[in-house]
C-alpha cells in the first residue's frame, strides 16, 4: 500500500479547488493588463500626431511656403525669408542705415570711498530711467569702489532688467567701465545723471563718456533711397513688409543700386510641409490597425479589435479629412484616402491646385489654437483632444477604469489565496489523519505477522 502524503495531496486538491475561480481571475488581469498597455500605446500615437500638427499650424509659417530670394546689394542684407503673409511680387530695397546698440566707454575711473551720496540715475530713450545705489557697490568691504563693483551694481539694480548691461575692459594697464544698451535702436539709447553723486573726479568722469556706438534704427527704402517709402526699425531683424523678414549686415553706398527682393510660392517647400502631414497621419493610423487587429493564425487579437469607441475614433478622425472650407477639400490639393484608412499626395494635382488657388490651402488647414483652432487641422486637434485630455479624455477616463478593475482583482486574489489556505489546511488535516490510521493499520498487520510466525 503507497504511503500518503499528506501535504502534497491537500495541495493537489486545494488547486482543484480554486482552480476554475483563479484562470477567470488571471484572464481578466491579463485583459486589463492589455487594455492599460494598449492605452498608453494609444496616448503616445495621438500625443506625437497633435505635436506634428502644432508644426504644420504655425501661425508663423503656415501649410503654404513661400520663397524670398535677394539679387544685387552685395552684402548689405544677408536672409531673407517669406511667409504666406507675404505678396509675391519683386521689390527694390535700399539699406540706408542698419540698427546699432548705444554703448559708451568711461575711462580713468577713481577708486572712491563708499559714502557717495545720492543715487546714480540711468537716463532712457524711451523716457523711463532707473536708479543705482552705489553706497552698497562695495563687495570687498575695502572701503572704496571699484568699476567692476560699479558695473555688478549698475546690472543689478532694480528696475534695470537688461536695459543697459555695464561690464569692464582692461587695455594694458588702463581698465574701461562700459555700458551697453540691452536692446538695438534709438529706444536703446541712455545718459547717465551724476547730480546726485559728490562733485569730485568720480562724478566728473561718469558726467562724461566716449561714445563707441551711438543708438540708432535701421532705415530701409522701399523702392530708391529717398524716393521710396521708408522704412524704420529698432532691429536688424527687419519685418516692416508684412510676411517678410530681412537680415540687415550694412549699410549700402549712397547713390549705389537698390537690392531686388523677390517673394513668390515655393511648390516644393510647400509639398514637403504636405508630405509630413500625410506621414504624421498614415503614422497614427498604422498604430490604430495594430491596436485594432484581429487575431490570425492562432494569434489572439489585438486589445481594441472590438473596441466600439476606438472605431468612432477613426471614423471621426477620417471625417475630418472630408471637412470643406471656403469651397475646397484636402482631395482639391491632391490628399487623397485609400481603402486601408492612409492618405497620399499627389504632387502634381498640388502644383494645379496652387497655381489655381494657392490662399485658400492655409484656410483650409486652419490652426489647432485652444481657443481659435480651425479648418482640418483644428477638426483633427479636437478629435485627439477628446481622447488625450488629462482631466476628461477618453484615455484618462479608460485608464481609470483599468485601475479599478485591477484593484477589485487583486481584492478578489487576496479572497481567493485565503479560500486555498483554508482548503488546503482542511484537506491537509484529513490526509494527515487517513496517514495516521494508514500507520496503525500498518503496525496491527505487522503485529498479525509477528503471531502467526511464532505460532508456526
Amino acid at each position: 500500500m503507497a504511503e500518503i502524503d499528506p501535504a502534497s495531496m491537500a495541495s493537489q486538491l486545494a488547486n482543484l479547488y480554486v482552480a476554475s475561480a483563479q484562470k477567470q481571475l488571471t484572464t481578466q488581469s491579463q485583459n486589463a493588463q492589455n487594455t492599460s498597455t494598449a492605452l498608453t500605446k494609444l496616448q503616445s500615437a495621438l500625443s506625437a500626431f497633435e505635436t506634428a500638427l502644432g508644426g504644420l499650424a504655425s501661425r508663423s509659417t503656415g501649410v503654404l511656403q513661400r520663397s524670398a530670394t535677394l539679387s544685387g546689394g552685395g552684402t548689405a542684407i544677408t536672409a531673407a525669408s517669406a511667409t504666406a503673409k507675404a505678396a509675391p511680387g519683386s521689390h527694390q530695397l535700399f539699406v540706408e542705415q542698419v540698427a546699432t546698440v548705444h554703448q559708451v566707454a568711461f575711462e580713468d575711473l577713481p577708486a572712491v570711498p563708499v559714502a557717495l551720496g545720492g543715487p546714480l540715475v540711468v537716463q532712457l530713450g524711451d523716457g523711463t530711467n532707473f536708479s543705482v545705489d552705489l553706497a552698497m557697490a562695495d563687495q570687498n568691504s575695502d572701503g572704496t569702489i571699484s568699476h567692476a563693483e560699479i558695473a555688478r551694481a549698475i546690472n543689478l539694480a532694480e528696475d534695470n532688467g537688461g536695459k543697459v548691461v555695464a561690464s569692464t575692459v582692461t587695455s594694458g594697464s588702463q581698465t574701461h567701465l562700459v555700458l551697453s544698451a540691452g536692446s538695438s535702436g534709438a529706444t536703446g539709447a541712455f545718459t547717465l545723471d551724476a547730480s546726485g553723486l559728490p562733485d569730485g573726479a568720480l562724478k566728473t568722469a561718469l558726467s562724461g563718456g566716449r561714445t563707441l556706438a551711438a543708438a540708432q534704427d535701421a532705415v530701409v527704402w522701399l523702392g530708391a533711397q529717398g524716393t521710396g517709402i521708408r522704412l524704420q526699425q529698432a532691429s536688424n531683424t527687419f519685418t516692416a513688409i508684412e510676411g517678410v523678414t530681412l537680415t540687415l549686415a550694412q549699410p549700402m553706398a549712397s547713390g549705389s543700386a537698390p537690392a531686388t527682393l523677390t517673394v513668390a510660392n515655393d511648390n516644393s517647400a510647400t509639398t514637403e510641409k504636405l508630405q509630413s502631414f500625410v506621414t504624421a497621419y498614415n503614422a497614427l493610423e498604422k498604430a490604430l490597425d495594430e491596436l485594432t487587429a484581429y487575431g490570425k493564425d492562432g494569434a489572439g487579437s489585438a486589445a481594441f479589435a472590438s473596441d466600439a469607441g476606438v472605431r468612432n475614433l477613426r471614423s471621426r478622425l477620417a471625417n475630418a479629412l472630408r471637412l470643406e472650407v471656403d469651397g475646397v477639400r484636402l482631395t482639391d490639393f491632391g490628399i487623397k484616402t485609400s481603402r486601408d484608412g492612409s492618405i497620399s499626395l499627389d504632387s502634381a494635382k498640388l502644383d494645379k491646385a496652387l497655381a489655381a488657388n494657392p490662399d485658400k490651402l492655409d484656410a483650409l488647414f486652419g490652426n489647432t489654437g485652444l481657443t481659435t483652432a480651425s479648418g482640418v487641422l483644428g477638426a483633427l486637434q479636437s478629435v485627439s483632444d477628446s481622447w488625450t485630455d488629462s482631466s476628461q479624455g477618453q484615455i484618462k477616463r479608460r485608464q481609470d477604469s483599468v485601475q479599478i478593475t485591477q484593484k477589485r482583482i487583486t481584492q478578489r486574489q487576496d479572497r481567493l489565496e485565503l479560500q486555498y489556505e483554508n482548503a488546503y489546511q482542511r484537506y491537509l488535516a484529513q490526509f494527515t489523519q487517513l496517514q495516521n490510521l494508514q500507520a496503525q493499520m500498518s503496525e496491527t498487520s505487522n503485529l498479525f505477522s509477528s503471531l502467526s510466525t511464532t505460532t508456526t
